[in-house]
């Protein structure tokens, strides 16, 4: 089966293929795949039977398709599917009530004819950048099995990376698309910070929180991105952060001139090893970027949003956190006891720094449309790892897989990660991301550098060998 989503909404209009069709090889792809990867906490496959028929009955009536007719997804267990629990990976949310709606964004990818299959592990409450879950198990890698698959949506990137379903959607507080994205060697999208909304998804920094999709092409990348866009005026208070307008993802580059791209040194080209580097410089040549640049803030800018995502998922989490706390993950709760502990001048200093860190690259962004850096410092290490060598330099693993993504996040930056598979990779055959960074509400130009980067190869999908198979056909 194929692992684009256009090309299955293509068939499926065409009458090559029925939408009940795809979903059962979709099921029995999942059912052979998923217990090596652990990517699914749920399924939703009886409410897919009926997406799917009702897709297949809309074809046969004779009216026209939506846009990702028959097309299966899976989400990240952040968001809310009507009549299921939403996990958000805490074992501490099981006996809640079950949701009694879909997120927006869900019920944006039904409008749009996706046929939803079940919900992904994740960190617990997005505080990680491993998927190593306590409770639910730790996903893995489907380059290696033996190696992380990155977080918080691990599960999300994984699930693509290994063709279980085209898209997929995550969230991005601090680097939790473009991490698994990079370490998957798949496409991911964090848009602009209030670009989409988030009701109906399981906070952790209102501040930082972004949502975006996953997919193994740039094509894919902008369907699910334009399925997804539009104001919720409606449920506007419950999400102040969500802007009320939208723009569609061109995949066309800006006429008249070519996009200027610079190539982010010092912080970024300090904390990303050889692998990164040569993944950044095939980019960089690729799009004819033509200067180094810094953003002098960023390693301060990284230090704030630590401390903002202390405070406030310290804070959303401090009350539970006096009665449940043996119902936490070792991995998570002493951060978040200790967020809630952060003293209110330091968070202030920190608000304070991010304005200034904003302020820096919206001056940079005169000059450049595109800034280009590394997606993660090293590809994907093994899972256990506690500690990175960096440059000679030995740091945490689960904290510094976010040394690159997390000054983006402080201001909210819209990102598109893009895999790329350098010569020079002493652990394997790894792929590594690399993030293309536009000035906030400009995803197009960041869709429209990845598919130039598509179509040139330097940046690519590959199915892993161990995935190549089609159990779907027996």
């Amino acid at each position: 089966m194929t692992t684009s989503a256009t090309d299955i909404a293509r068939a499926i209009r065409s009458g090559a293929i029925s939408a009940v069709e795809v979903l059962n090889r979709t099921r029995t792809r999942i059912a052979a795949f998923d217990p090596q990867l652990n990517c699914f906490t749920a399924t939703t496959f009886e409410r897919a039977n009926r997406e799917a028929a009702a897709i297949d009955a809309l074809r046969a009536s004779g009216q026209p398709l939506p846009a990702l007719a028959g097309v299966p997804y899976a989400v990240k267990n952040l968001f809310d599917i009507d009549a299921i629990v939403t996990l958000a990976g805490g074992k501490v949310n099981e006996h809640n009530l079950a949701a009694s709606a879909d997120a927006k964004l869900v019920a944006r990818m039904q409008a749009a004819g996706a046929v939803l299959v079940g919900a992904l592990n994740m960190d617990e409450h997005a505080y990680g950048f491993t998927t190593e879950n306590t409770h639910y198990g730790a996903t893995r890698n489907p380059h290696d099995l033996t190696r992380i698959a990155g977080g918080s949506s691990g599960g999300s990137a994984a699930a693509v990376a290994a063709g279980l379903v085209p898209l997929t959607l995550g969230s991005d507080t601090n680097g939790s698309i473009r991490v698994p994205a990079s370490l998957c060697g798949i496409f991911g999208l964090k848009p602009t910070y209030g670009r989409l909304p988030r009701t109906g998804s399981f906070p952790f920094v209102d501040s930082f929180d972004h949502l975006g999709p996953f997919a193994a092409n740039v094509a894919d990348l902008a369907a699910a991105y334009d399925a997804l866009q539009g104001p919720d005026a409606r449920n506007h208070p419950r999400d102040h952060a969500c802007a009320q307008h939208a723009v569609g993802a061109a995949l066309l580059l800006p006429s008249g001139r070519p996009l200027r791209i610079g190539v982010l040194g010092g912080w970024f080209h300090d904390w990303a090893d050889a692998q990164a580097r040569s993944a950044v410089e095939s980019v960089a040549q690729a799009l004819g970027a033509t200067a180094t640049v810094e953003l002098k803030g960023a390693e301060a800018a990284r230090s704030a949003a630590f401390i903002i995502s202390g405070a406030e998922g310290g804070a959303l989490h401090s009350a539970r956190l006096r009665t449940r706390y043996d119902e936490y993950e070792p991995l998570s709760r002493d951060r978040l006891v200790a967020g809630s502990l952060i003293p209110a001048t330091w968070v202030v200093q920190a608000q304070r720094v991010r304005r200034q860190f904003h302020q820096e690259a919206m001056a940079l962004f005169e000059q450049f449309d595109l800034l280009i850096a590394a997606a993660t410092p090293v590809s994907a290490p093994l899972i256990g790892t506690e500690n990175l060598l960096i440059n000679g330099r030995s740091m945490p693993a689960r904290a510094s897989m976010g040394l690159l993504t997390q000054p983006i996040s402080c201001i909210g930056l819209p990102v598109c990660a893009v895999p790329v598979w350098p010569a020079l990779d002493a652990a394997g055959n790894l792929p590594i991301g690399v993030q293309l960074i536009a000035a906030p509400w400009r995803e197009d130009l960041c869709l429209a550098a990845a598919a130039q980067l598509e179509r040139s190869g330097v940046a690519a999908f590959k199915l892993p060998p161990a995935f190549a198979s089609r159990p779907e056909h027996g």
